[in-house]
């Protein structure tokens, strides 16, 4: 038996959330072409008869600029600490010598595997010249190349972690695939939603708390508020006559049913909270 830590680091928009879906097949982090999406550590338990592999996303490694910035930092550093495995992805097209300063920077202790990922969208040449470089680097073991969106050979992959954790009993118990809650897990589709139909800069401004999660007999009814800076935001997320608001929910809705393969009734605020960002009793408070 096999078992272990692999936790997947990066820049924004690198591609980690796509390839922990797709290692676990299933979909635990939300995903956005906008960076800076992911702002939790993301577990994802995949357990095998004969192995177990703890997968962690963790937020874009970024130079903080307010204090949710520096709690998103801290979930990379909580991350680094109990990896058994490294797995450090690079867009193929991103600057590979400013990728190799954030992970030389990191100061593994553990070996890692470079995941040069979007090669769907470079020439043969381009990637073999990445391949190269990432390769004789002294905290790479090795190097995979994949496109995470157009799909991955995930028991290529699987086997390729397996070489690096060591023998153990599995960590968790059961059949559970995460050790988050299910009101995590909502807030954040709703949070994918505004990530997807609010435009610029509003999503970086939105924080969302699951005030109420209460499971009916036919139905399970879900209250939460969408926190905001500004009253301005405010209008534009509830949008003329509720139409944003609208479009947000019924979305969300959907995919919340899906995930939880119950009916949903889901009302949703947009509550004004200046300056969330920066305020430690705010950010403890929507789970940062």
């Amino acid at each position: 038996m096999k078992s272990g830590f692999v936790n997947i680091f990066g820049r924004p928009n690198a591609g980690k959330s796509t390839l922990l879906n797709a290692l676990m097949g299933e979909k635990l982090a939300i995903v956005s072409p906008k960076v800076q999406t992911t702002r939790h550590r993301i577990k994802g338990i995949l357990t095998e008869k004969d192995y177990q592999i703890i997968f962690s996303d963790t937020p874009g490694i970024i130079e903080p600029r307010y204090k949710l910035h520096e709690k998103m930092m801290l979930a990379v550093k909580s991350a680094l600490e109990d990896a058994d495995l490294a797995m450090l992805m690079v867009d193929v097209k991103e600057k590979w010598d400013e990728c190799d300063q954030i992970f030389s920077a990191l100061q593994l202790r553990v070996p890692a595997i470079v995941v040069i990922n979007k090669i769907d969208l470079a020439s043969e040449e381009k990637i073999k010249e990445a391949v190269d470089f990432f390769t004789e680097k002294a905290y790479c073991k090795k190097v995979i190349t994949i496109s995470a969106l157009s799909g991955i050979s995930r028991k290529k992959l699987i086997n390729a972690i397996l070489e690096f954790l060591p023998e153990g009993e599995p960590f968790y118990e059961g059949d559970d695939i995460s050790d988050l809650t299910t009101r995590f897990f909502v807030s954040e589709l709703i949070r994918e939603k505004i990530y997807e139909l609010a435009e610029d800069e509003i999503p970086y401004h939105t924080a969302v708390l699951v005030r109420e999660y209460q499971e009916k007999t036919t139905l399970v009814k879900i209250v939460a508020d969408i926190i905001v800076h500004r009253e301005t935001q405010k209008a534009i997320l509830i949008g003329d006559k509720g139409s944003m608001i609208k479009k947000i929910g019924t979305a969300a809705r959907k995919d919340i049913e899906a995930f939880i393969q119950q009916k949903v009734f889901l009302e949703l605020f947009v509550k004004v909270k200046p300056k969330w960002r920066e305020n430690d009793l705010y950010l403890k408070e929507y789970g940062y």
